[in-house]
Parts: C-alpha cells; structure tokens; sequence
C-alpha cells in the first residue's frame, strides 16, 4: 500500500503556506478550514521506568502490614499489595509525590537478580522534573530498592490535548492501521484491554491497538479529567502561556470540552526503537534504555505513531487534523529535539534459529490440537493473543512482513487444509 498523501495547506488568503489552516484536497478541490482547532498541550502523561536488581532484605518488611503508612527514602509512602495483572507483588504509593514503586516481579525469585521494580510517575510529577532530575530521582528510589542495580528500559505515553476538533462518528471507519479488528462496545464502564479497536462511553473514549506494542487513545479530557478530579489542574496546564498557538492565554476555552490524542508506547517497543533507530550524522543506533536518554526522541516517536495509525479522509489522503497534529505537535520538554538527527525504525527480533523453529513447529500443533478439539479460527486466535508467548510469535511473524491479520489468514488457511486433507477429528 503506498503512503497516503496530505492536503495541500493554505494561509486564509488560499495562498501555498507549510504553516497554514486552510487545507484543501488536490483532486476535489474540498477545503477544509482548522483555523478555529487549538493545540493546548503536548506533552509526556507517563513514565514507567524499569529496573533489574537484587531486592535488599529490609524492604520487604515495608509489606508485612499491607495497607499501612511507612517511612521510605526520607518520605511517606503506603505500602500494599497489588493484583498479579501487574506484574509484581507489592507497591510503595505516593500519591502526593506523584510516584508508584511496585515490587518483586511475579516470574522471578526475590533472592535472585531479575527485573524487579517498575517505576511510575504520574503526569504532575513529570511536569514539574526536567528529565535529567526525573531520571535521577526514579534511580535514587531505586538504589534504596535494590542492589546490583540496572536500568532496564522504559514506556511512555505521549498525550496531546485540543479544542475545536472532537472525533467523526465514523473515526473508526477511517482509521487505518495493522490491528484492523473494530469493536463498538458503547455504554459499558470498564473493560479490559484486549482488544484492537474499541469504542466506548457513547463515543467518548476510542483505543486501538494492543497494550503489549503501540497504542492509539482518543477521548474526552475534559470528562475523563472530571471524574478523577483532576480538572483544575489541567486547565492549569491549558491556560499556560507557554501553549501552542503563539502562546496565546486565551488559548483554552473552559467551555468546550477538550479532547486528548494519546500514543501509549511499550517498553518492548521503546527498545525496538533504541536497536533500530539510527543517528543521521554517526550512523549509529541511539541506543539508550532510560526515559532521560529517550526524552530527546519523543518527537519522533510522535511522528512515527501517527503514521503507523492513519486517519484518512479517503483513500489515499489523510484526514487534515492528522496532518496539523501530526506536524504542528511538538513534545513540551526542556530538551533539544533529535527529531531532524534520527532516522527512526523499530528493531524487530528475527527468532531466528532455536526460537523460530519453535515458533512453526508450535504453530503446527497449535492447528493440529485446533482441529480434533474443532476450535474455530476466531476463538482460537484471540485465545493466542492472551497467552503469555503471544508477542514472540507476533515478532516471529513480523520479521517476514506478516501483520497480525495476515497471522490470523495463515492460521485460518492452514486450518482449512487440515480439516480438508485428513478431517476434523484425526
């Protein structure tokens, strides 16, 4: 499929300018006019940091009263259990710091080294750190956490809030990317995010993509701000003058809603980026595993998720808000962008070798077992993609330009053939 092209962008006198809000569509001669869109802000909503590390025997007598208050690292903290969906056992939370310490990873002993604490920073913390003192504060906590200490990698979310501009009926319809399965659940409360396109709230919330890769979030702020009590403070944020729009401090109008454009990346997929990302100027990979070291490519990684997710106009064309967020955005941070410097690519593992052959070699019992149990192909691959194992078969099948539909075809087809050739039940 060939790249999909923008509208050409005019200044309101319709004459040609890279800056302009008038956009119009070269073959039908559409216009359509974004002068009236506000970028609020743009910026980093969360920070997971990951370590690996030997635990130090004292800190696990912070758990032995889950559900208290205990001293840590100088501060107060509530210590507590928390739900194996996690990935770890127990938490330190300071709400009013803004950070959460979870630790003792669930897949690894606590007398070993391994990965065993995440780091996480909510969006008030992070704006008032510059990376450099974010970084060294998360790697002070984790020094009082863990011996033989390791940075391991880190996930963020890049979130960018405006006004003028709320999501098409049909967003869903128009969005295009690898993960091509829509679902309209609207109306329900919670849900737990496995699926590849949903849409809920009566159209007030979209997510597409897989938690465990690159996520697309769109959704009321303003409402989603509400419910958690956190209003105030982001109208505190939107109000800036430092906001897009020639910082205008008339920017943020408090009545209309605002609505959010959030790309939520996966620590595996910022370490795809650090392997296949390369300076323009040394040719060599970026290579970096902390959100400090990161902090200068997350411009980048906002271009690059906004053309993985496609909102197009039609074939062939992308919608104009995609083109004016797309290039008009640019992450609020206090460091210089490496956006022009890097040629930005994801590292895909080969599972090459050992790891691929058990790949097709569990993929041809996998149908096997599917056709004598008489597991249709749907049931089957969603059950697949909840497995634990599911992400290095994604990437097995990636390496040879295999999206998760064309996975779910071959399953389909191989099945096909087995109940053809020696029936169901043999």
């Amino acid at each position: 499929m060939r790249k999909p092209k923008d509208f050409l962008r005019l200044d309101m006198l319709a004459r040609e300018d890279a800056n302009g809000r008038l956009y119009v569509d070269p073959s039908t001669t559409r216009f359509v006019d974004l002068s009236k869109v506000r970028l609020l802000h743009c910026g980093v909503d969360t920070v997971r940091q990951l370590y690996r590390g030997l635990i130090r025997p004292d800190i696990m007598c912070l758990f032995d009263k889950p559900g208290t208050i205990v001293d840590f690292a100088g501060e107060r903290w509530h210590a507590g259990r928390v739900g194996k969906d996690s990935g770890y056992q127990y938490k330190l939370q300071n709400a009013d710091l803004g950070f959460i310490l979870l630790v003792k990873n669930f897949n690894a002993k606590q007398e070993n080294i391994g990965p065993h604490l995440k780091v996480e920073v909510s969006p008030h913390a992070i704006d008032s750190l510059s990376p450099e003192r974010l970084q060294a504060r998360m790697d002070f906590y984790a020094e009082q956490i863990l011996t033989h200490v390791e940075v391991n990698q880190c996930a963020v979310h890049i979130a960018l809030d405006l006004q003028g501009w709320q999501p098409p009926v049909d967003l869903v319809a128009h969005m295009h990317c690898r993960a091509r399965a829509a679902r309209d659940i609207s109306g329900i409360k919670e849900i737990q995010w496995t699926l590849e396109s949903a849409t809920y709230g009566k159209g007030q919330s979209y997510l597409f993509g897989s938690a465990g890769s690159v996520q697309l979030g769109i959704y009321n702020k303003t409402i989603q701000a509400r419910a958690a009590d956190k209003l105030d403070y982001w109208e505190g944020v939107w109000k800036r003058r430092d906001s897009f729009d020639e910082g205008d401090p008339d920017n943020y109008d408090p009545e209309q809603d605002v609505w959010r454009v959030e790309l939520r990346y996966h620590h595996s997929v910022i370490q795809q980026f650090a392997t296949g990302s390369v300076d323009l100027h040394t040719g060599n990979a970026i290579e970096t595993n902390s959100f400090a070291g990161f902090a200068p490519h997350l411009d980048g990684l906002w271009r690059y998720g906004l053309g993985q997710f496609k909102l197009l106009a039609r074939p062939g064309y992308f919608e104009p808000i995609w083109t004016l967020i797309r290039d008009d955005a640019r992450v609020d941070l206090p460091v210089d962008s490496l956006l022009d410097d890097t040629e930005y690519k994801r590292s895909y593992k080969t599972s090459r070798g050992f790891s691929g052959k058990n790949v097709e070699l569990f993929l041809g019992n996998f149908v096997s077992l599917l056709a004598r149990e008489r597991v249709g192909v749907k049931k089957a691959f969603s059950t697949l993609k909840q497995w634990d194992c599911w992400p290095v078969i994604r990437d097995h099948y990636a390496a040879k330009e295999m999206s998760e539909r064309d996975l779910y075809k071959h399953i389909k087809n191989i099945l096909e053939e087995r109940h053809v050739r020696w029936g169901r039940a043999v």
